[in-house]
């Protein structure tokens, strides 16, 4: 009789297993993205109509307003590491399954006293636009997600300048 349980529980705790690992494979390939069909980030940011902070992995063209009010320019791309580690971050966070805009009913998403970040993720087979207003504040996971999606593309990019500036 105990021999039977056991093999009953065992062909349990396997059909568990494969229908738990299909789930979760299935999930992965729907939701999350794949740093190996990565194509191109464009990142911005700034106040008002004209966003003068940029970054664009395609060309590898950086510009900013410094502390002095100047705008620097200079040229680097990101390294695979950093699309792999971009990639890890926004799938573990989920960070890419947020509104397009993210921004208070009614805002003017070119308020010239709220910080805007605009970002395009392309890929093989799709493009993913996002524009976020830091005052936002109806759903704090979405403000989360979106923070979190801000933070994790500018340390790969603060990495991948610091790695240019100090050849």
């Amino acid at each position: 009789m105990k021999p039977k349980v056991t093999r009953v529980l065992n062909i349990v705790a396997v059909l568990f297993i494969v229908v738990a690992g299909g789930y979760f494979v299935m999930k992965m390939r729907s939701g999350g993205k794949r740093a190996s069909s990565f194509v191109s980030l464009t990142y911005k940011w700034g106040v008002g109509d004209t966003l003068q902070n940029s970054y664009d992995s395609k060309t590898g063209e950086y510009q900013f307003i410094d502390q002095r009010d100047q705008l620097i320019k200079e040229k680097f791309k990101i390294r695979t590491n950093n699309v792999i580690f971009l990639h890890s971050k926004i799938n573990e966070g989920d960070l890419l399954a947020i509104p397009d805009t993210v921004a208070n009913a009614q805002a003017n998403l070119k308020d010239p006293k709220v910080l805007r970040y605009e970002f395009k993720f392309v890929y093989d087979d799709t493009t993913k636009n996002v524009i976020y207003l830091t005052n936002y504040d109806k759903d704090p996971i979405i403000r989360s997600r979106a923070g979190g999606l801000q933070k994790v593309v500018q340390q790969i990019i603060t990495e991948a300048e610091e790695r240019f500036s100090s050849r």
